[in-house]
């Protein structure tokens, strides 16, 4: 829920840039309106708190990256699909997608019908692509289709239009799936982290919508993660009061505010054209300055910076890293 600022310190969740979530995209297959394309991207190739790059490392082999599907508008999942990583002597990755549905998919776990299976995580310009029946899948390094002026951002919001993600990598899972795979009609869509490096599960990070974990306290974070979307209206006083301060707001005001951020959820109606936030979010749509309008009290409603023109027109859709890194297993 970061997208590339993890709350007011800027850091990353449990200290590993690999959990960190930045964007959630849902939007219908070009050419075929009977599929979806949905991108989780973690892991920015720069961090604030710590300034620099971050690890090459892509994912962490310790975690579970989850995709949640709420298919009956009750903010809990009734699908996941959930990716874990492994790592051979090399450092080479590769990846396995479960789906699991019912109330598992609600829960915490890695387990779950397995859909593909040593899917080789990409490191260098080539996207290594796996598919099986309907479903395609991606995994690695990418340019970070993300666009923000970040240093406006940290200097009280006086943007100049530098893109500071222009020259940025990013982790992405890149997901095709049929439609039907995803229930009937509108869902709710959110993606999280999941930590096991101390042999148990923990919450790392989970959200859908841009930019919400500036409004949570420190104290607040771990509540925060832990929760579901269902949960989330207990934190629109913690949200109001933010927004009192950054946009002026009146406490009602801030309330009403709060309650569009939240529940943390992207809806997405497969049958519809995406767009954010109504329906999905294509990876040109400009989040930020529909976050940076309900954060300012529409006293700022840009930052004068547009999409990336290094996308893709095929599948995966974001663009080839700008920065080739080492140990890449490609299948036989």
């Amino acid at each position: 829920m970061s997208h590339h600022y993890s709350g007011l310190d800027y850091g990353f969740p449990h200290g590993d840039a690999r959990l960190d979530l930045t964007d959630l995209y849902a939007f219908p297959k070009p050419a075929d309106i009977g599929k979806t394309i949905l991108i989780m991207n973690v892991h920015a190739s720069a961090g604030v708190n710590p300034a620099g790059p971050t690890t090459d490392e892509p994912f962490a082999t310790e975690a579970v990256y989850e995709l949640k599907i709420d298919t009956d508008g009750d903010a809990v999942a009734d699908i996941a699909y959930r990716v874990r990583f492994t790592s051979d002597k090399s450092g080479a990755q590769t990846a396995t997608l479960r789906r699991v549905e019912g109330g598992q998919a609600a829960g915490t776990g890695d387990g779950g019908q397995t859909i593909i299976e040593g899917a080789p995580v990409s490191t260098a310009r080539e996207a290594h692509v796996t598919s099986a029946g309907d479903y395609r899948f991606f995994a690695g390094w990418r340019s970070d289709p993300f666009f923000f002026d970040t240093t406006g951002a940290l200097n009280n919001l006086q943007f100049t239009g530098d893109d500071c993600f222009a020259d940025k990598d990013v982790c992405s899972i890149v997901l095709e799936v049929a439609n039907d795979a995803l229930g009937s009609g509108k869902v709710g869509l959110w993606h999280r982290t999941v930590d096991g490096a101390t042999g148990k599960w923990v919450p790392a990070d989970r959200g859908a919508l841009a930019s919400q974990s500036v409004f949570l306290p420190g104290d607040q974070q771990a509540a925060y993660q832990a929760a579901q979307p269902a949960d989330d209206a207990r934190f629109i006083p913690v949200f109001a009061h933010s927004l009192q301060h950054t946009g002026g707001y009146t406490p009602e005001e801030a309330k009403r505010a709060a309650g569009i951020l939240l529940p943390d959820v992207l809806l997405y109606d497969p049958s519809k054209s995406a767009s954010y936030p109504a329906n999905g979010r294509t990876l040109t749509d400009d989040a930020i300055d529909v976050f940076l309008s309900i954060l300012t009290n529409g006293k700022v409603t840009r930052d004068n910076v547009g999409p990336h023109t290094d996308l893709l027109t095929s599948f995966p859709y974001v663009g080839s890293p700008h920065k080739i890194r080492s140990a890449e297993r490609v299948a036989a």
